[in-house]
């Protein structure tokens, strides 16, 4: 059973009505599911500590009697599939594998591992890895129980009409936070456009944040995961569909993960900042699931399904050009990340706070190496050819709309421009 709650704020769908807008238009501004309630969707048990994988087979035996486990050559190289393997027959459960997922997650992934599904006779799906194996699983653990093919259910065009197989997810990386969303993104194959599909059937059933699990992450893969949970911390919380407890969860994931993200980067058995970018991003994912990203990823998705750019690289890569253009929009907000990194920059103003919180973003950036788009190796005809389609599909995904300055096809355009060769320095504070 999935988790809800639902939150009474109805001083702020007020306000937006006094404001003269009418009764939808407030509702879609604010993110409420009806008037004053906002929903919170998250999967029905988190089980979170070190070593808590080792509860995957006894999950599993509580949901269904074979086990599909989809995961990718490298983590069956350093032993995680077979570890879940041997988790999963300790409690008598047959089971068949699928490691195909060498990418990011792509329709032929979600077809090949739901053949695999559908003549084993897996009625329990588990997930081990980073955010490609989790999206693909959601989208098998969907697909296996209804008709079509997974693009049909983009954009809320279809919804999901038969529950879902259960699905028990396992991530290997600290950035996703896709073990704790509705959300699932599947390269289309024929168009080269990710396709963001959101729906509650998606959430998995249990999700096991086991932070031993990150210890096989190079320091690149640590870097791009944990920027991407940034990412989903800084846009849930500026997103025009934010509420009070996304905001709650974003500011807890941004603390945890600026003040230790870069030590995890730095010593890669840096247990105690392991477990904690771990649990930033796992909040990160719960925030962003249900107060929507904004203008970084919807630009990220094109870079990445045309030019091959690891999702948490792209991310990184717009962060600071999004910031800029968005400042101004946002800047109570920038300031208030800013109080609750820096109390003492309470005694600044509210643009110098703004300011600040971008400048330490940047640095962050900078000291985990991030490229620009030119130095990843993009050539620059290709990418300025790809431009036209790259800003409409970026538009298309709905989520720059989210953003507190809503961009036009042309604005996006030059966002892409300006980071293209954007380079970070170690500016100072304001």
């Amino acid at each position: 059973m999935k988790f809800a709650i639902f939150y009474k704020y109805r001083r702020h769908f007020g306000d937006l009505a006094r404001k003269g807008k009418d009764t939808n238009h407030a509702k879609s501004e604010v993110g409420l599911l009806f008037e004053g309630y906002y929903q919170l969707l998250m999967p029905g048990k988190i089980i979170y500590g070190r070593d808590s994988f080792s509860q995957v087979g006894i999950q599993a035996a509580q949901l269904g009697a074979k086990v599909l486990i989809i995961s990718d050559p490298i983590m069956e190289k350093v032993g995680n599939v077979a570890l879940c393997e041997t988790y999963v027959a300790e409690q008598g459960l047959a089971y068949a594998t699928y490691t195909g997922i060498e990418t990011e997650p792509t329709d032929i992934h979600v077809e090949e591992a739901l053949a695999v599904c559908q003549q084993e006779g897996c009625d329990v799906i588990v997930a081990v890895g980073g955010g490609s194996c989790i999206d693909t699983a959601k989208a098998v653990a969907c697909m296996a129980t209804n008709e079509g093919y997974i693009g049909d259910y983009m954009g809320g065009q279809k919804p999901f009409s038969a529950k879902p197989l259960p699905l028990i997810a396992c991530p290997t990386t600290a950035g996703t936070g896709s073990e704790v969303t509705k959300v699932t993104v599947i390269i289309n194959t024929k168009t080269q456009v990710k396709m963001m599909i959101s729906q509650p059937e998606l959430l998995p059933v249990v999700a096991i944040v086991d932070p031993v699990l990150t210890l096989s992450c190079p320091p690149a893969v640590t870097a791009a995961t944990g920027i991407d949970a940034l990412c989903h911390a800084v846009e849930a919380y500026l997103s025009c569909k934010s509420q009070p407890v996304t905001d709650m969860l974003a500011l807890k994931a941004m603390e945890l993960i600026i003040r230790h993200l870069l030590r995890s980067y730095q010593d890669g058995q840096d247990m105690e900042a392991r477990e904690k970018v771990a649990l930033g991003s796992m909040l990160a994912g719960a925030a962003f699931s249900n107060a929507s990203v904004t203008l970084v990823h919807g630009m990220s998705r094109p870079i990445g399904a045309l030019f091959h750019v690891p999702h948490g690289i792209s991310n990184a890569m717009l962060l600071p050009v999004v910031l800029d253009y968005t400042k101004e929009s946002a800047i109570e907000k920038l300031a208030s990340i800013g109080h609750m990194l820096h109390p003492e920059w309470k005694s600044q103003s509210v643009s110098e706070a703004a300011e600040n919180t971008i400048v330490e973003m940047k640095q962050l950036c900078k000291r985990l190496h991030i490229p620009n788009l030119k130095k990843w190796g993009i050539d620059k005809e290709a990418f300025e050819a790809a431009l036209p389609k790259m800003a409409a599909d970026a538009l298309a995904s709905g989520s720059p709309a989210n953003n507190p300055l809503v961009p036009t096809h042309e604005e996006i355009v030059q966002l892409y421009r300006s980071s293209y060769e954007y380079e970070l320095t170690t500016t100072q504070m304001a």
